[in-house]
This record gives C-alpha cells, sequence and structure tokens, in this order.
C-alpha cells in the first residue's frame, strides 16, 4: 500500500463515517428520549433522495401516498385535521415542484420529516409505556414495511441524483464530498448549541435524564418525543439528499446505513453522543480498509466491531437479582 492508496482510503473512510455518524447522533437521541431504536431510519434516509428523482422526473413519488395515509391515521387519533391538512400541503406542494430542483429539493426533505413524525405519532406514541423490546419489534416491523413500500414507490433500480456541486477538488474527493463533511460538521455544531442554548434542547436533555422528573417540570414526554423524531427525519433526510449523488440511492440501501450507524450507536451505549459519533468514524474508516484488504467480508467484519461494545456494555451494566 502507497501514500496515495492510503489517502484515498482515509478520505473514503471519513466520508462514510461522518454519514454514520449522523445517524448515530439521530438514533441516540431519539432512544434516549423515547426508548425507540429507530431502525427505519435508514429507509427515511433513502426516502428523501429517491423522492426527489421521481419530482426532477416530472413524476409524484409514492411517499406522497404514504404520507396522507399517516397524516389521516393521525388526524383520526388526534381527533384534529391539522395533521392531514399538512400532508395535503404537501401533496399541493408537489405538483408546481416536479422538475424544479429549488422546490423539489426542499419538498423531499420536508416530505422525509413529516414521514418521520407521523411514524412516531402514529406508531410509536401509543406504545409509551411498552417496554424496550417491544418497540423494538416494532420499529423492524416498519423497517421490513417501509422496505417493501419502498420496493413498490421507487422500484428495484439505483438511482443518482444530480449533484449539488460538480467536479473533484482532488483525486477521490469531489466538492459534492466535501458538502457532506461540511455539513456533519454543522450539524453537529447546531446539535451542540441546541442542547447548551435552547430552551427545547434543554428539556429533551431533562427528558432524555428523567421522564418522570421531566413531567413534573411540565414538559410532555410527547412533544419531547415528536422533537427527537423532527431531528431524526431532518438529518436523515440531508444525509440522503448529500449522499446520494455519490454513492447512489436505492430502497434497499438504508437498511446497510442505518445499521452501521447502529453499530457505533451501541460503541457509544445509545446514551453518549461524541462517543457515538467517533465511532462511526471508527466504523467508517475500519470498513474502508477492509473492503480493500478483505472486500468479501467486509460486511461481517464491521459488525465484529459490535462484540468488544457489548461486551464492554455488559460488564458495566448492574448485575440483577431475582
Amino acid at each position: 500500500m502507497d501514500a496515495t492508496i492510503l489517502g484515498l482510503l482515509l478520505l473514503d473512510g471519513v466520508q462514510s463515517g461522518v454519514v454514520y455518524g449522523l445517524l448515530a447522533l439521530a438514533m441516540v437521541l431519539v432512544f434516549a428520549v423515547t426508548r425507540v431504536i429507530l431502525v427505519p431510519i435508514g429507509e427515511l434516509m433513502m426516502f428523501a433522495p429517491l423522492s426527489l428523482v421521481w419530482l426532477m422526473a416530472g413524476k409524484l413519488p409514492g411517499t406522497l401516498a404514504l404520507a396522507l395515509a399517516l397524516g389521516l391515521l393521525w388526524s383520526l387519533s388526534d381527533r384534529r385535521p391539522w395533521p392531514l391538512l399538512l400532508a395535503g400541503g404537501l401533496f399541493l406542494l408537489a405538483l408546481p415542484a416536479r422538475g424544479l430542483l429549488p422546490l423539489a429539493y426542499p419538498l423531499a426533505l420536508l416530505l422525509v420529516v413529516y414521514l418521520s413524525l407521523a411514524t412516531y405519532r402514529v406508531f410509536f406514541q401509543p406504545l409509551k409505556e411498552a417496554t424496550v423490546l417491544a418497540l423494538l419489534i416494532l420499529a423492524v416491523g416498519l423497517h421490513v414495511a417501509y422496505q417493501g413500500l419502498g420496493l413498490v414507490f421507487f422500484g428495484p433500480e439505483q438511482h443518482r441524483p444530480e449533484p449539488l456541486l460538480r467536479g473533484e477538488v482532488l483525486v477521490g474527493l469531489s466538492w459534492q464530498g466535501v458538502l457532506v463533511l461540511l455539513y456533519a460538521l454543522l450539524a453537529v455544531l447546531a446539535l451542540y448549541l441546541f442542547f447548551r442554548l435552547s430552551l427545547y434542547g434543554k428539556a429533551l436533555l431533562a427528558a432524555a435524564e428523567n421522564r418522570l422528573g421531566a413531567r413534573l417540570y411540565g414538559i410532555r414526554p410527547e412533544e419531547a418525543g415528536m422533537v427527537a423524531f423532527a431531528i431524526a427525519g431532518l438529518m436523515a433526510g440531508l444525509s440522503g439528499l448529500l449522499l446520494a449523488p455519490i454513492t447512489n440511492a436505492a430502497y434497499f440501501m438504508g437498511f446497510m446505513l442505518g445499521l452501521k450507524g447502529f453499530v457505533a450507536a451501541i460503541l457509544g451505549g445509545l446514551v453518549s453522543y461524541p462517543v457515538a459519533f467517533l465511532g462511526a468514524l471508527l466504523v467508517g474508516l475500519f470498513e474502508s480498509f477492509t473492503s480493500f484488504f478483505a472486500s468479501a467480508y467486509k460486511e461481517a467484519l464491521v459488525f465484529l466491531l459490535l462484540l468488544p461494545a457489548l461486551f464492554y456494555q455488559s460488564l458495566r451494566a448492574h448485575a440483577v437479582e431475582e
């Protein structure tokens, strides 16, 4: 291995790692506030670029129909019309947005954020008192359902939306890749400022630390969950939109991306944001180098990182007396 190959592997690992890191941060946030392991975050991530491709082709994506269906269930559950009206508003905005990137781009992002909110309100919030295992089973079921709907909506082919920035900075790093790195840096900084300075951020931290205590101080866990899912949907959607011009997008690709983000979140114990992001960088670099030395086994080797992390967590866990 010479210096050129080493540099390419490092660039590829960092570029992948920051995306896994953003997904890991979203999963840690959602789990800390709601105790939901957001398995379908990868599908939400892929829905954004695939919806963008459909809109730029002059077609209405099937995710709009999904938003209308979830909005109807949300309105019936709350006995309020505004969730369905919001979904209808997205549908009406999609009509003039077809073929126009300045309109289609934010619409695809808003669509994913709405789907994330509706997923929480329709499926997870009614089970707020359920165990973590029950919520995990529901999350896995939603992953399977959303992946199947992605196949129905967008077909089995891979699609590549047009990049926002064209050209290469140097070999192995495009301007679109630089945009991904800048987005990751700004997202981490924005999250830090959100948690440290904003009232909603402090409320989320309180709800994550002690749900009962937060409720006694007037913080509703349901609203905290909505904010957490909105942030997770926003991060997943933006990550998908920025990454897809580099790696393509397909209905089946989100699962592996989300799973690697989950590995990084586990490395952080599903509680530590900095450790989860550093773990994601480790996952990205490890994947990059294993794909060079043992490409046939790179996925299995990446998931082997779970074993020492789980072993360490088991040592830290308190023994349960029967």
